[in-house]
């Protein structure tokens, strides 16, 4: 088996990657650039977007490892299935647990739709925020000991990556056909409990300034687009998701429990220098 990653270099595609390497599984990582990728794992130059880019590098692969949101998502699946790929895995989102009535859940809910819809056999991962989105504060902590934190008193149990990157093995291997699979991490922390792992992680006296809404709201409408932070202010703001529940879903693909934001940080620490 042979395994194309898109996102290559991301937090879920390098995971992916990572876990690929792990178990001597060869794959083929899209990526924009060249640059070095795990062991076994050949970087192929193209643009997700642009299907026609790596139409080439699909005969031999068996499945694809998906991001959700790209264009012309069903010139990409036409592809695959003439190339003679078996299986999708589609990296989708928690969002899907409640109606794709926003942007964010929008663009995930098509993407599932366009894989449900292409004959090939698929597994989607809705996963909960990332323990890796912490390094949205590292400019703040380049700029001293306080950190920031939008919706303080929301506790999420995040994912560490690499729990995402083995479970999609897992299914890309051929487990999970035609399942959807929610996966969190072991334990729900608030933002304010997340600064204190990083202080204890890191060594620093990190301080934790909880944000109000209307700051929160001023600062997701000044750093993206205003659906895209409507949807944020709905899923944490208003709970119109559930990223608090903790699954077992994580030990019971990978037969480990899942890891914990203090492995994260130990292992990750050096990218807050």
């Amino acid at each position: 088996m042979t395994i194309l990653i898109t996102g290559a270099t991301g937090n879920a595609g390098g995971a992916v990657a990572q876990s690929l390497a792990a178990q001597g599984i060869p794959g083929r990582g899209l990526v924009r650039t060249t640059t070095q990728l795990p062991a076994g794992i050949e970087p192929v130059t193209g643009d997700l977007n642009r299907p026609e880019s790596f139409a080439g590098a699909l005969p031999g692969i068996t499945g694809i490892f998906l991001l959700s949101g790209y264009e012309r998502l069903g010139e990409l699946l036409a592809n695959a299935v003439r190339a003679g790929v078996r299986k999708v895995v589609v990296l989708s989102s928690s969002s899907l647990d409640g109606e794709p009535a926003n942007a964010v859940a929008a663009y995930h809910h098509a993407t599932e739709e366009a894989v449900r819809e292409s004959g090939l056999a698929w597994t989607f991962l809705r996963p909960n925020s990332f323990m890796s989105n912490t390094l949205r504060w590292r400019d703040q902590l380049r700029a001293g000991d306080e950190v920031r934190v939008q919706f303080p008193d929301v506790p999420v149990s995040t994912i560490h990556p690499l729990d995402i990157g083995e479970v999609a093995v897992r299914a890309l291997r051929g487990a999970h056909d035609s399942e959807v699979l929610r996966l969190t991490g072991p334990v729900a922390l608030t933002p304010v409990e997340q600064v204190a792992v990083l202080a204890e992680g890191l060594g620093r006296p990190l301080t934790a300034y909880p944000m109000s809404r209307a700051e929160t709201h001023a600062e997701l409408r000044a750093t993206m687009p205003a659906p895209y932070a409507a949807a944020i202010e709905s899923f944490f703001g208003d709970g119109t998701i559930d990223e608090t529940s903790v699954t077992t879903t994580v030990a019971e693909v990978t037969g480990h429990p899942g890891r914990t934001l203090r492995e994260w940080v130990r292992e990750n620490g050096s990218l807050f220098g």
